[in-house]
């Protein structure tokens, strides 16, 4: 991947704050290692998985909190389902609920409220992995 070409995170919650909340904590360039973020937000389930369809998505946020559908099962969901499915980052309702993004499978979890340096540094973690694949 260049380091010219934005690395896109999709951020997934029903609430336009956590959203907001995600992509303010993230910035357009959360470390001046990595190439800018290019965000695509969604409010529902089904666009999420549209966007994951098409392709080209790096990295997932997904808020757990979620209503109807949380996004612990669609990190699940994602896992079972996509073929080398990106990097997924989901955020807890609790830092007790650590156990549940095990049970998701996603690759790191971080609680609400949302903590910015927390997620960032979380984040850049997940972003690296897809730049330096291992």
């Amino acid at each position: 991947m260049s380091a010219d070409k934005p690395l896109r995170v999709l951020v997934y919650s029903d609430d336009r704050d956590v959203r907001s909340a995600v992509v303010s904590a993230l910035g357009a360039r959360p470390h001046p290692d990595l190439p800018p973020f290019e965000y695509v937000e969604c409010a529902t389930e089904p666009v999420v998985f549209q966007h994951l369809d098409d392709g080209g998505i790096d990295l997932v946020v997904l808020d757990g909190e979620a209503v109807p559908v949380g996004g612990l099962g669609i990190a699940r969901q994602v896992k079972d389902e996509i073929f080398q499915a990106p990097p997924v980052l989901v955020l807890t309702g609790r830092p007790q609920d650590a156990w549940l993004a095990t049970w998701s499978r996603a690759e790191a979890a971080v609680s609400h409220p949302i903590e910015p340096i927390r997620l960032a540094e979380a984040v850049i973690a997940l972003a690296r992995g897809v730049l330096q694949p291992g």
